[in-house]
């Protein structure tokens, strides 16, 4: 053992954990698909990570906050050293990413200012000042990077107010379908189920611009659900364990097809 090796800290999977801001649940699973496994373990079979895996698990976080998943994150970790100029790339890249939502906070601040000066003249804002601001907030709070938003709205706009409220009730319908098949565990290979899937799907990609865009854009909303999916849920029409299970089940009926 060199003297370097003598003096590198090593980390329980649990203080890796609390020092990362990372479940140990995600780090399971990150060993268990190859992504990040402990360097080291103790006579007793406990896993010890050293500062290499850190500088790695750091590498998978914020590639992942950049939008990449995480097959696409093993492919970039295999194909790159861990080196200087390589953290130096993607420090470079989360800097530009953190300037971009800089920008959105920015615009989110002044027209945040407009709406206080409204109220401040006495007079109520409009209801197009609010929906610019409450849009700006959700391109803030999601996954979503700008252009993908813009991706997203023009799409919006090209369908219509009256092919998205269909879209919506469509989807309730769907959910309301769904949901009974969810509690009895129907086989995901049952043809009912394929069908509903296949309809919440096309409804889906309505959404979602053709090709590679689209791709990207749908993996985005999959990876803001899996995230915040007990949040998210509690905000829809139905208990937020109900949807999470749903949206597994979706998943599931989609692997077996």
């Amino acid at each position: 053992m060199s003297e370097k090796d003598a003096v590198e800290r090593r980390w329980s999977i649990g203080e890796l954990a609390r020092a990362s801001g990372t479940t140990v649940r995600a780090l399971y699973h990150y060993d268990e698909i190859g992504l990040l496994r402990a360097s080291e373990r103790t006579a007793s079979g406990h896993r010890r990570y050293t500062e290499g895996d850190l500088r790695r698990l750091y590498r998978v976080r914020a590639l992942r906050a950049l939008g990449l998943s995480l097959e696409e994150i093993a492919g970039v970790l295999a194909d790159s050293p861990d080196d200087l100029e390589t953290m130096r790339a993607l420090l470079a890249a989360q800097l530009h990413d953190l300037e971009d939502q800089a920008g959105r906070i920015d615009r989110l601040r002044q027209r945040l200012h407009g709406l206080l000066g409204k109220l401040d003249d006495a007079s109520m804002p409009d209801t197009d000042q609010f929906m610019m601001t409450l849009e700006t907030m959700s391109v803030f709070e999601t996954y979503f990077t700008q252009e993908q938003q813009d991706q997203l709205a023009e799409r919006r706009a090209d369908l219509g107010p009256a092919a998205v409220e269909e879209a919506k009730a469509r989807w309730v319908d769907l959910v309301g379908e769904l949901l009974p098949h969810v509690q009895a565990d129907t086989p995901v290979d049952d043809p009912r189920v394929r069908d509903l899937v296949s309809r919440w799907d096309a409804l889906g990609s309505a959404f979602h611009a053709d090709g590679e865009q689209g791709e990207r854009t749908k993996a985005a909303a999959q990876r803001m659900w899996d995230d915040n999916s007990a949040d998210l849920g509690r905000r829809l029409p139905w208990p937020a364990d109900q949807m999470v299970a749903l949206v597994a089940y979706v998943g599931r009926v989609r692997q077996a097809s």
